[in-house]
C-alpha cells in the first residue's frame, strides 16, 4: 500500500506525538432526504474536521418502508467528492450484485479523479432482495453464491484498478481484454469489504481487502477479529495491513435523556424504531468516548456513525469532543 493511501484511509500507525489517531467516517443514508439537506451535511461534517464521508448503495429505502425516497450512492458522492475537498468519500457498502465488476472499478477510478485521490471501493455481497426483485436484477441462488460471487469479483477489481490489461473466463465473470483507464489517482485505490461471515466474506478480507467493516458487541467483533487472523494467516497475510472498522449509530448531547429523545425523532423520520441490531451510543462525548474505547483497543481505528435524515446537526458538529476524549 502506497503512503498517500495508508494516510487516508487508515493512519494505524502512531501519530507524529506518539498518540494513537483515531478516524471517524459520517455515514449519510440516502433514504427520506432532500439532496439540499444531504450535501450540506456532508460539507457540514468536512467542516467539522471528520475524515470520510460515505453513503449507502441501495435502490429503496431500508429501513422503514421501502417506497420512501433514496438516492443512488454513487452519483451521491461523486457530487459531494466535487463539493469537498479532504474527508475520504466512498460507499458503505457498494452492493456487489448490481454492477458488473468492471463496471463498479470504473466507478472507483472516475471517483478517484473527481475527488483528486480520495476514493474508497468499499464492497459487499449484497441482502436486500427487494430491490433486486423491483428492477428485475439477479439476486443469486443464495447468501453462499452471492458471497462466491464477491470474492471473485474484488479479486477482479483489484487487478483493474492496479492497472492490468487481462482475459478472465470463471465461474461468474468473464472478460476479454479488459482494461481501466484511466488509472485512478491512488496508486493502491483501497478495497474495504463489509460484512462478518466467518467461512467466506472474511476469508475475501484477507485474500482482497485494504479495509474491513463490522458491527455488533465488543465480543462478537473480537471473535470476528480471531478468525480473520486465522483467514490472514492461511493465505500469508499481515492482519496489520488491513484497516478495521466499525459502525454505530451516535447522537451527541450533554443530557442522556435529550440524546434519546433526538435518536427516536431521527428514527420516527424514516419509519423505523432503530437503526439496527448494534450498540446506540447516545449521550455526553465522555460516554460515547468510553463505549467506543474497548473497540479501539481491539484495533477498530475507524468508527463509522451512522446518521439518518434528518442530520443530527449537533452530532455532526461536536464529534471532534469524543476524538478529544478518545486522545485523552
Amino acid at each position: 500500500m502506497d503512503d498517500r493511501t495508508r494516510d487516508r484511509l487508515s493512519r494505524l500507525a502512531d501519530g507524529e506525538h506518539g498518540a494513537l489517531e483515531v478516524r471517524f467516517g459520517a455515514q449519510l443514508w440516502s433514504q427520506a432526504t432532500s439532496w439540499e439537506g444531504f450535501l450540506a451535511a456532508a460539507v457540514a461534517a468536512e467542516d467539522a474536521g471528520w475524515d470520510g464521508v460515505w453513503t449507502w448503495d441501495h435502490l429503496h429505502a431500508i429501513f422503514g418502508p421501502w417506497e420512501q425516497p433514496i438516492f443512488e450512492g454513487w452519483l451521491a458522492m461523486t457530487a459531494v467528492a466535487a463539493r469537498t475537498h479532504r474527508v475520504t468519500v466512498g460507499l458503505m457498502v457498494g452492493a456487489n450484485t448490481l454492477r458488473n465488476p468492471g463496471h463498479t472499478a470504473k466507478l472507483a477510478a472516475t471517483l478517484d479523479h473527481v475527488s483528486n485521490g480520495r476514493a474508497v471501493l468499499g464492497i459487499g455481497g449484497a441482502w436486500f432482495a427487494r430491490e433486486h426483485e423491483a428492477f428485475g436484477i439477479d439476486f443469486g441462488a443464495s447468501m453462499g453464491e452471492r458471497l462466491d460471487r464477491l470474492d471473485e469479483a474484488v479479486g477482479l477489481m483489484r487487478r483493474l484498478l492496479d492497472g492490468e490489461r487481462f482475459d478472465h473466463d470463471g465461474r461468474f465473470y468473464r472478460f476479454s481484454d479488459a482494461l481501466v483507464a484511466p488509472r485512478p489517482i491512488q496508486a493502491h485505490l483501497p478495497i474495504l469489504v463489509g460484512g462478518g461471515g466467518p467461512r467466506k466474506t472474511l476469508r475475501t478480507v484477507a485474500r482482497w481487502a485494504d479495509a474491513w467493516n463490522t458491527n455488533g458487541s465488543v465480543e462478537e467483533i473480537a471473535a470476528r477479529d480471531v478468525i480473520l487472523r486465522e483467514h490472514c494467516a492461511a493465505v500469508g497475510r499481515d492482519p496489520a495491513d488491513i484497516s478495521r472498522t466499525v459502525s454505530f449509530p451516535i447522537v451527541i448531547r450533554d443530557d442522556p435523556a435529550d440524546a434519546g429523545r433526538a435518536f427516536r425523532d431521527i428514527c420516527n423520520r424514516n419509519g423505523t424504531p432503530d437503526m439496527g441490531p448494534v450498540p446506540t451510543l447516545l449521550g455526553p462525548p465522555e460516554r460515547v468516548a468510553a463505549a467506543i474505547r474497548p473497540y479501539v483497543a481491539l484495533g477498530f481505528r475507524t468508527i463509522i456513525v451512522r446518521l439518518p435524515s434528518p442530520f443530527d446537526a449537533e452530532t455532526i458538529a461536536r464529534m471532534g469532543e469524543v476524538r478529544e476524549a478518545l486522545a485523552g
